[in-house]
């Protein structure tokens, strides 16, 4: 897929899992049990141990069951490593022009953080495919509605504050995807090997969602 069909793809898919596991033997079955819950856009962050590596391997392992990209990227030589690994597109938590250019350079989409209007246009004109609002729970669904209102052409994906039984809310107010990390992937499942209750957790975020519509 090119950068407009996988742009396109993950705001069909409605969710990213945004993963921050510290026990890299634990990736695979986690990605799986948020597979077998529904959500098949998955975001493994450079706080990841050997993120670069695992992107390579999940990749593989999972081919075009889900779309793995990378997030917590900071500078473009990162986003260059991660893409030649396998990432589909790249996430930040900042506003930085040559994390874009890069990920254009190689046709994946850029989806890049920002907090303010200004900031969010500045994205926009830079060729951001989705801008992440980080972090939303600061900011608050009423700010979706606000700056849509005068900019309806953007593309805003929240992370943070997206909880189980919210992420239709954020579509509601206007987002084309959420990013969903820590009450996806609660610590308690992860330690526990408590797969099933990670797949529970999916399949509410995807209940909510669908039930926006």
């Amino acid at each position: 897929m090119n950068r407009q069909e996988l742009t396109d793809e993950v705001i069909k898919r409605k969710a990213v899992a945004v993963l921050r596991i510290k026990d890299e033997s634990k990736l695979k079955n986690v990605i799986q049990a948020i597979y077998d819950g529904g959500i098949t856009c998955i975001e493994i962050t450079m706080t990841v141990p050997n993120a670069i590596s695992l992107i390579e391997k999940m990749s593989e392992e999972f081919k075009e069951k889900v779309i793995i990209g990378v997030g917590t990227i900071l500078d473009a030589t990162t986003a260059e490593s991660a893409i030649k690994a396998g990432a589909k597109y790249v996430v930040s938590p900042i506003y930085k022009k040559e994390i874009i250019d890069i990920a254009h350079k190689f046709d994946v989409p850029a989806m890049t953080g920002c907090f303010s209007p200004t900031e969010i246009q500045t994205a926009y004109e830079a060729g951001a495919d989705i801008i992440k609002v980080f972090p939303a729970d600061v900011l608050g669904m009423n700010f979706f509605k606000g700056i849509l209102a005068p900019m309806p052409y953007l593309k805003l994906m929240p992370t943070g504050g997206v909880t189980l039984t919210n992420a239709g809310e954020w579509i509601e107010a206007g987002a084309v995807a959420v990013g969903v990390g820590s009450a996806l992937t609660d610590k308690k499942s992860i330690e526990s090997n408590d797969y099933k209750k990670i797949t529970e957790n999916a399949i509410s975020i995807m209940d909510s969602i669908k039930n926006s519509f």
